[in-house]
């Protein structure tokens, strides 16, 4: 006998919670069945087939007569367990055809819509005064492959200032809810749910937010901003934070000389609403990246440099944008600003450069 390789456990007072993340059940233990559960992980060989809970735990899945083929994973155990995890939707009926398709998904929308929504626009700092941005200007026309191939990451800026008009333009392309699309949104749309951005939103939610580090924007002053997308507005958070912004991403410094960044964050509670199953956690990163692009391109037409990461201190960062123990948390940073157009930092330039000179 065998231990499901595929086993995770937790722990939820009085109960043991065991999850077998890869067929998407779980199960509560009690005392009695949580002490036999670990006599049988240290010593399988002692399964008794006359033993009422060892079959209950082979009849279930938590031991299996052979062990299972894994497949090979490169990195440690909870990345193995997300994508395991997220995997294989579980769907009680999968539909044979388009008809029955339309019947489901209407029917899970009905059921969707039956409940409360959480509060459709950002509910960070809703109460605070707004600061109007100005309005976004239509970029050149010119061939996206132009912008494509221009666009690179860059780590060398020169700290100087971005106009608020430029950052305006930056934060509607990206992030707003586009003026001009608002009279194309389809009538089965619900109440609600016809805000449209530049970037494609599993199911139309509009669960990413952003939120402004200003470092040299002319006409705004330094600090935190969270961007409301309907109003295309910003409110104050944070002042700026007294250490730099590389200490809040991990120790690249390099970017410090950025004049704006933008955290990316992600409406849980938004996604829970529409979608039960944790592969909707896989759509919040995929949006996060559409914006992150859009982002980059639209910096690019503006002539600015960009640069990106997802490495982020995180507690200090939902800190700093007030986002503690929330159900909205901080997952990318993009930034733009003037440069040289060069990958990599002059302080790395000029340690490659010394480990080229002959001993």
């Amino acid at each position: 006998m065998h231990i499901n390789p595929h086993l995770f456990i937790l722990p939820r007072t009085p109960r043991q919670i065991v999850w077998d993340y890869k067929s998407h059940t779980q199960f509560e233990l009690d005392l009695e069945y949580s002490i036999r559960l670990a006599e049988l992980i240290e010593n399988p060989n002692i399964f008794d087939t006359h033993n009422k809970i060892d079959n209950q735990f082979l009849n279930t899945g938590i031991m299996t007569t052979s062990m299972p083929a894994t497949a090979k994973w490169g990195w440690d155990d909870l990345s193995k367990i997300f994508h395991i995890g997220t995997k294989n939707i579980p769907c009680e009926y999968m539909p044979q055809n388009i008809q029955e398709w339309s019947k489901q998904y209407l029917d899970h929308c009905t059921e969707v819509l039956a409940q409360a929504a959480p509060c459709l626009g950002p509910d960070h700092h809703s109460s605070l005064e707004l600061i109007a941005l100005p309005e976004p200007a239509r970029l050149p026309a010119g061939d996206l492959t132009d912008a494509l191939i221009k666009r690179k990451t860059c780590r060398s800026f020169t700290g100087e200032a971005l106009s608020l008009g430029e950052v305006s333009t930056l934060l509607y392309l990206s992030l707003g809810y586009l003026k001009e699309r608002a009279g194309g949104t389809d009538e089965c749309v619900a109440e609600g749910q016809g805000a449209r951005r530049s970037s494609p939103s599993g199911g139309g939610l509009n669960a990413s937010e952003g939120f402004v580090l200003a470092r040299n924007i002319s006409g705004l002053a330094p600090g935190v901003y969270a961007y409301h997308p309907a109003e295309h507005a910003l409110s104050v958070v944070n002042p700026l934070p007294e250490s730099s912004l590389g200490q809040l991403l991990c120790g690249q410094h390099f970017i410090n000389d950025l004049p704006m960044g933008l955290f990316i964050s992600v409406r849980f509670d938004k996604l829970w609403w529409k979608y039960e199953h944790s592969r909707a956690y896989r759509m919040a990163y995929i949006e996060a990246g559409h914006i992150s692009q859009s982002f980059q391109l639209v910096a690019t037409v503006l002539g600015l440099g960009t640069w990106l990461t997802g490495a982020l201190m995180d507690d200090q960062v939902e800190t700093l944008l007030k986002l503690d123990n929330s159900a909205e948390q901080p997952l990318f940073f993009v930034g733009c600003g003037q440069s040289d157009g060069q990958v990599m930092c002059k302080e790395l330039k000029e340690l490659l450069s010394r480990q080229d000179l002959p001993s």
